[in-house]
C-alpha cells in the first residue's frame, strides 16, 4: 500500500452496499400514483427539483425523499390526491427504510486488505437512524476504525474530520462512488480519492467538475481493484 496514506475513507452508499436501486423503485412507484391524476412527462424532473430545494431543510436521505414525494404530488395534482394515495406515499417512504442491506460483489474482502495496512474509516451522509441501521446490519462496522455521519460532504466537512483525524489532507484518500461527494472536495483540498463508479447514480450526485490536476485520482470498476488502485497513488 501507499506508504503516504495515514488514513482511507470509505463512502457507504452505492459503495459498501446497494442504495440508489431502491431510491428508483421508490420513485417508479411515486409516479404510478401520481399518474392516475395527470398525464406528464416530467414528474421525475419536478420531484427532483422539489428534492434539490429541499435539501438545505430536510437533508439527505428517505424522509427528505419522502416528504419532497408529497409536496410534489399535491402540487402536481392541484391538491387533488386522496388522503389514501398520500398514505401510500408515506408506505413508500417507510418500505424505504427497511430494505436489506445488500453488500456490493469483493467489497467486504476489499476493506479488511486495506484495513489490514492503513486505519480505515467509514464518511458516509443521509439520516442519522437509517444510516446507523445500516452500518449496523451491514457486518462491517468492527473493520473501521471510526464511523462518521455527517449532513454534507463538502470540503469544509471534510476539513474538520482532518483537522479531528490528525491528518494532512495529502495522507488520506477517500473511496466513494460519487465524484460530487467523495471524490471532488478530498482532491481539492489535496487530499486523494478513488472513485468506483455504481451504475446507477442520483441526479444531484452527478453534478460535479473535477479539477484540472488528477494525479491523486484514480478509477476502479469493481472493488477488488481497489488495493491496487491505492498502491499506485
Amino acid at each position: 500500500m501507499n506508504a503516504h496514506l495515514r488514513m482511507v475513507g470509505f463512502d457507504g452508499d452505492d459503495t459498501l452496499w446497494r442504495s440508489e436501486d431502491y431510491y428508483r423503485e421508490a420513485q417508479h412507484a411515486f409516479e404510478r400514483i401520481v399518474s392516475g391524476y395527470v398525464d406528464l412527462d416530467d414528474v421525475h424532473d419536478r420531484l427532483y427539483e422539489v428534492e434539490r430545494r429541499n435539501i438545505a431543510l430536510f437533508g439527505y436521505g428517505v424522509k427528505g425523499m419522502t416528504l419532497s414525494m408529497i409536496e410534489t404530488a399535491v402540487a402536481i395534482t392541484d391538491a387533488r390526491i386522496s388522503a389514501a394515495d398520500l398514505r401510500h406515499i408515506v408506505d413508500i417512504g417507510k418500505s424505504l427504510l427497511q430494505h436489506p442491506v445488500e453488500l456490493l460483489p469483493g467489497i467486504r474482502e476489499a476493506v479488511a486488505e486495506i484495513a489490514r495496512i492503513h486505519p480505515v474509516v467509514l464518511i458516509t451522509k443521509g439520516d442519522l437512524f437509517h444510516q446507523e441501521a445500516k452500518v449496523r446490519e451491514s457486518g462491517l462496522a468492527d473493520l473501521f476504525r471510526r464511523i462518521e455521519i455527517v449532513s454534507e460532504k463538502d470540503e469544509a466537512t471534510y476539513a474538520r474530520l482532518f483537522a479531528e483525524f490528525g491528518l494532512a489532507p495529502a495522507e488520506f484518500a477517500m473511496i466513494g462512488n460519487s465524484l460530487r461527494s467523495d471524490i471532488v472536495p478530498v482532491l481539492r483540498l489535496g487530499g486523494s480519492g478513488v472513485h468506483m463508479p455504481y451504475p446507477l447514480t442520483w441526479a444531484h450526485e452527478a453534478q460535479a467538475e473535477l479539477p484540472a490536476e488528477r494525479t491523486r485520482m484514480r478509477s476502479v470498476t469493481c472493488a477488488a481493484e481497489l488495493p491496487a488502485a491505492l498502491r499506485s497513488l
